[in-house]
């Protein structure tokens, strides 16, 4: 049985290959558009009523209030003091390690004099809210309320408001635990199109928001992309990737456990090994095989690998360098003797990993980095969520009278050109012999 493709550079139809083997729609549900557009624009027009109905409706919550559904940071508090020692020690030392990289991403504002004494600069400010969605129920989240929250409030945002779903009342202790560490103002108990619907919009009881960040279903997502335009958002992600690139010399195990870590998210991720020891790709493939049936999530791995897996034989770690900056993965693995150097190369990558001990594992949850990537060959054009996602920059113009008189004659130049008599008029003004 194939467990993983096995493909060739040397290949005449590799490149064809490859590009099935990356080729991901995310096609739209045609029903779940509808439903979220029904969502949206009851949220929208009836607040908290729609929210609460939908809340008792899909999460089955017993609430006959919104005020119900709010958890207060007491109770995340709560969550973090009752965790036991080594996990809340875990989830600190973690919080901690995301805190500090993020303060190195923070950008002052600045500016610059000219000759003449104009003033031109640049102003950065933070948002004022952010809303933070969070799988909730039986799926457990904390890494992504450090990687969402933290982030803000490094960058100075005044409120972030997390939203996440208890199916049939049930709240995960890890999550409310992970806010109280990220320093999160508000917590609601709602889920679903209707949560990002409410921080989009607004209702009685929650503000509107500037941006949306954080994980979801299909829904959630289709939700994002309707609302983006009236509020930011981070991204729309695709399924995890993870892209290896080695010289033979880490143990197969290793890499073989790796590519796993990717696989186990879901059937359409994607785990993918560039390597030039044709031995090496083969004690991998054997490793593979040794190691799936003891995996708790053995069936998805299996799919995954089966039907987006590779391990792919190069010339050499050159072209598997060309290779990785075509797919652009989310992650990078190079695991090789000469990682640092070989880093030099890369020009599309969500993160990074270099050296045997970097696994993308640790990236998830404590290394520092954010774990909010750009997916689906978007690395081309995006990168990692930072502080910079929760900033905005307005630009700085103070023109001396000296200056006026240079930048008036230019501006109403070429708005003559534009046809645009007014813009000139108002640069005309300015001009001592305008004046005069």
């Amino acid at each position: 049985m194939t467990l993983i493709h096995r493909l060739s550079t040397a290949d005449s139809d590799f490149q064809a290959k490859l590009n099935t083997l990356l080729a991901f729609e995310s096609s739209q549900d045609k029903a779940i558009e509808e439903a979220v557009t029904d969502i949206l624009q009851a949220v929208k027009t009836k607040g908290d009523q729609a929210v609460l109905s939908y809340s008792q409706q899909f999460d089955h919550v017993t609430a006959q209030s919104m005020a119900e559904l709010e958890i207060p940071l007491s109770d995340c508090q709560k969550a973090l003091d009752n965790l036991p020692v080594t996990q809340r020690q875990a989830l600190e030392k973690a919080a901690e390690r995301v805190r500090l990289y993020h303060e190195h991403q923070k950008t002052p504002s600045w500016h610059y004099t000219e000759e003449d004494g104009t003033v031109l600069g640049q102003k950065i400010t933070p948002m004022d809210r952010v809303g933070l969605y969070v799988p909730g129920g039986k799926a457990a989240y904390p890494s992504s309320v450090l990687m969402n929250a933290i982030p803000a409030k490094v960058a100075g945002v005044s409120e972030v408001v997390m939203v996440t779903p208890t199916p049939n009342g049930q709240r995960n202790p890890l999550v409310l635990a992970a806010a109280a560490v990220a320093g999160v103002d508000r917590v609601m108990a709602i889920g679903g199109a209707q949560a990002v619907a409410a921080l989009a919009y607004g209702t009685e009881t929650i503000a509107q928001v500037d941006k949306i960040v954080g994980p979801g279903n299909a829904f959630v997502a289709a939700a994002k992309r309707r609302v983006f335009g009236l509020v930011g958002i981070d991204m729309i992600a695709g399924p995890s990737e993870i892209l290896i690139i080695a010289d033979g010399h880490t143990p197969a195990d290793w890499i073989a456990m790796d590519l796993f870590s990717q696989a186990e998210h879901d059937e359409l991720a994607q785990a993918i090994l560039l390597c030039p020891d044709l031995a090496y790709l083969d004690a991998v493939e054997a490793s593979i095989a040794r190691q799936l049936s003891a995996m708790p999530r053995h069936e998805i791995i299996a799919t995954s690998l089966k039907n987006r897996g590779a391990l792919i034989h190069v010339r050499d770690l050159e072209q598997a360098c060309e290779i990785a900056n075509f797919i652009a993965p989310e992650h990078l693995e190079i695991s090789t003797q000469n990682a640092a150097e070989l880093s030099e190369k890369i020009r599309h990558a969500g993160a990074i990993f270099m050296g045997a001990y970097s696994s993308e594992a640790l990236g998830d949850y404590c290394a520092g980095p954010n774990h909010v990537l750009p997916t689906s060959r978007t690395a081309r054009f995006s990168s990692p969520l930072g502080v910079y996602d929760f900033q905005k920059r307005s630009s700085l113009i103070q023109v001396s009278h000296q200056g006026a008189q240079t930048l008036g004659k230019i501006a109403s130049e070429l708005a003559y050109g534009e046809g645009l008599q007014a813009h000139a008029r108002s640069a005309e003004y300015r001009l001592d012999s305008m004046e005069k």
